[in-house]
């Protein structure tokens, strides 16, 4: 009898699932499309779109209409590929060894020039179209204002200009600061197209929108500022399986460190859930949901479990589903996570 392995038996069903709706998506690319006015809407995909997955969400996006994607890395592209060519594809943070312009050739994948070492890698490669990062205030990549005029950033041959806000999210003057110095840099470098908004930059105002927008987190189910709350649907539900239930009594202790101490007979669960699944123990103190009726967490946070009070359910029972409270706002508020951190910690053991 031929000996039976793992990559060829089904996997048994998940105790650990993550449902993202399509529909919603779509819908929340087509709010920011129409929030962005005359610019083109992108994408960004990077962070396999958010958590999310690039092989669930890319084609979503890519049918909704949106013209190009953005991914932090070069090993991202590959994902991306499979759904779109490669001119579609930036790669933000540009060519750091000889061996990422020899992949941006071969793939067609555009890189996002930084810095005046990276613009000599490209055109000393051989050339051709690029983007290119100009920091107006956030002090992260991009080159600075000073080096627009360098004849290294002279020789590139620029498709989009691009620059990112650092407070977008709020009602800060640096917002109209980085604006102005955009606007300053746009004209002395020859480009093709210029970006500046994010998804909270989108909802700003048409000033801040060039010729293509840049939405990411609003996509996936984040407000990004209050504006959008009306417009943006929840996108990712998770949900964790029960494991098992059990009656403490009254004194008894739960989990590491016996943080909870029952102070009366009280039904609950173990569910399969914890900080290796991005469940972090920030979540302390917050509560699963089942049909509407919140079910507290005792104690700590383990890896793999976490231990609810079932005395608002008290018939849920071994492989019963409850839902993680993911709406992204409340996700953050309840954590102490970002909406971004909250999305891009789940874990690869949920079946997406």
């Amino acid at each position: 009898m031929a000996e039976r392995t793992a990559a060829s038996t089904p996997l048994p069903p998940p105790t650990l699932r993550l449902r993202v709706d399509t529909e919603a998506l779509a819908g929340n690319w087509r709010a920011m499309d129409a929030l962005s006015g005359s610019a083109a809407t992108g994408a960004a995909i990077k962070a396999d779109c958010y958590g999310l997955g690039v092989d669930t969400c890319l084609p979503v996006l890519r049918d909704a209409g949106a013209a190009g994607f953005f991914v932090a890395h070069w090993s991202e592209v590959p994902g991306a590929l499979a759904y779109v060519p490669g001119e579609k594809i930036a790669v933000l943070h540009g060519p750091l060894h000889d061996a990422d312009c020899s992949f941006a050739r071969a793939t067609g994948a555009v890189p996002v020039i930084n810095s005046l070492e990276q613009a000599r890698r490209w055109t000393s490669s051989g050339g051709g179209p690029c983007h290119l990062m100009v920091d107006t205030g956030i002090n992260r990549l991009g080159i600075a204002p000073g080096e627009a005029g360098d004849p290294s950033i002279a020789a590139l041959e620029v498709d989009v200009l691009m620059s990112h806000l650092a407070s977008a999210d709020e009602d800060s003057d640096r917002n109209a600061q980085q604006s102005r110095r955009f606007a300053e840099i746009a004209q002395s470098l020859p480009h093709k197209r210029t970006s500046l908004a994010n998804s909270a930059g989108i909802a700003l105002d048409e000033g801040f929108h060039h010729d293509l927008t840049r939405p990411g987190l609003s996509l996936y189910g984040g407000i990004a500022r209050a504006e959008l709350g009306s417009r943006i649907r929840q996108v990712a539900f998770p949900q964790a399986a029960i494991l098992q239930t059990r009656q403490l009594g009254t004194g008894d202790a739960v989990g590491y460190n016996g943080e909870f101490v029952a102070p009366s007979p009280t039904p609950t669960a173990i569910v399969s859930l914890g900080y290796a699944d991005g469940f972090l123990r920030g979540w302390g103190g917050a509560y699963l949901i089942h049909e509407g009726r919140k079910l507290p967490l005792l104690g700590k946070v383990s890896m793999d479990m976490v231990v609810v009070d079932l005395s608002a359910a008290p018939e849920l029972a071994e492989g019963d589903w409850l839902d993680l409270p993911y709406y992204l706002p409340d996700a953050a508020r309840l954590s102490g996570l970002s909406q971004y951190e909250a999305l891009t910690v789940l874990g690869r053991r949920f079946r997406r």
